[in-house]
């Protein structure tokens, strides 16, 4: 039986475990990202996870998801947030094929999640897809002919800085920004405010809240319907953390997006929640891994 490494690696936690031939978990943990530390820190935790898997067990394949942008030719993070310090130039496949001699594929982490819900989640079936991960800011993944479309250099549907209103996309409309906004108009501290607090508080009819959850749910609706116009999405694919909480957003989303996108077009665009969530990760770079040794090896 094959065994593949998958390494899922965000802004606040290294998600890893060994998946195998059929995508099928055998087991995963995660680690602390520690992401000041930088990218030669990061790299040094990845090649550890798969120096600890090798121990045990034959390993044929490695599977990275990382934030950033990914020169997936490369297998290179070629532009990364100021969050983790010295991470553009990050050479994950060089480093872990020189190193174990086994194969090494990287794609971004939004990208994978996209691939992840196309292929066995949510938008299966669906072409072409979109993504969106809605977090410390927001990510998109365009899916069409089953494949990642990743644009002349690698930086497609990089939404997160799509202008509205003054502003951009994930600067308006981040989960991130819920928090702050609902703290700012308590005059409390935004750690107090936490997305499932303010959750909480909504479904229990505080006004402040709910107010902060309905201008994000629009936000979402302009965003959501500005892409909709350019590459007309079978469905709509919601992920990230906060949208854990589709039963509250899911009829609010909705009726934003159709706000904003005109009848003919919003009646045939389907709205859908992640399915794999947390896993999301690490079987999106499976799958990416699996379809670049289709081509390629």
């Amino acid at each position: 039986m094959e065994r593949y490494v998958g390494i899922d690696i965000g802004g606040t936690a290294i998600k890893y475990g060994i998946l195998n031939d059929a995508g099928e978990f055998i087991c995963r943990s995660e680690m602390r990202t520690e992401a000041y530390k930088g990218g030669t820190s990061i790299l040094s935790k990845a090649v550890g996870i798969v120096d600890r898997y090798r121990e045990t067990a034959k390993i044929d394949g490695i599977c990275i998801s990382t934030a950033g942008m990914v020169d997936t030719g490369k297998g290179e993070i070629f532009h990364a947030a100021s969050l983790i310090p010295n991470y553009a130039g990050t050479c994950f496949k060089e480093v872990m094929e020189s190193r174990f001699e086994i194969p090494c594929e990287v794609e971004n982490d939004v990208n994978c999640a996209g691939l992840a819900e196309s292929v066995s989640g949510a938008s299966k079936g669906a072409d072409p897809s979109l993504m969106l991960t809605v977090g410390t800011g927001i990510g998109g993944c365009i899916i069409a002919d089953g494949k990642v479309f990743h644009g002349f250099s690698n930086s497609a549907c990089e939404i997160g800085y799509m202008h509205i209103a003054g502003s951009d996309f994930q600067t308006l409309g981040a989960a991130s920004i819920l928090s702050r906004k609902v703290a700012e108009w308590k005059n409390e501290t935004a750690e107090v405010w936490n997305g499932y607090h303010i959750f909480e508080e909504a479904k229990k009819g505080d006004e402040l809240c709910i107010r902060a959850i309905d201008e994000m749910t629009d936000v979402l609706g302009q965003g959501i319907a500005n892409i909709c116009y350019v590459i007309n999405p079978e469905v709509v694919v919601l992920g990230g953390g906060i949208m854990a909480q589709e039963d509250y957003l899911k009829e609010r989303i909705q009726k934003a997006v159709k706000r904003y996108l005109i009848p003919s077009v919003a009646s045939v665009t389907r709205i859908a929640f992640a399915k794999h969530r947390n896993d999301a990760g690490m079987l999106g770079a499976f799958y990416h891994f699996k379809a670049v040794g289709r081509h390629n090896r």
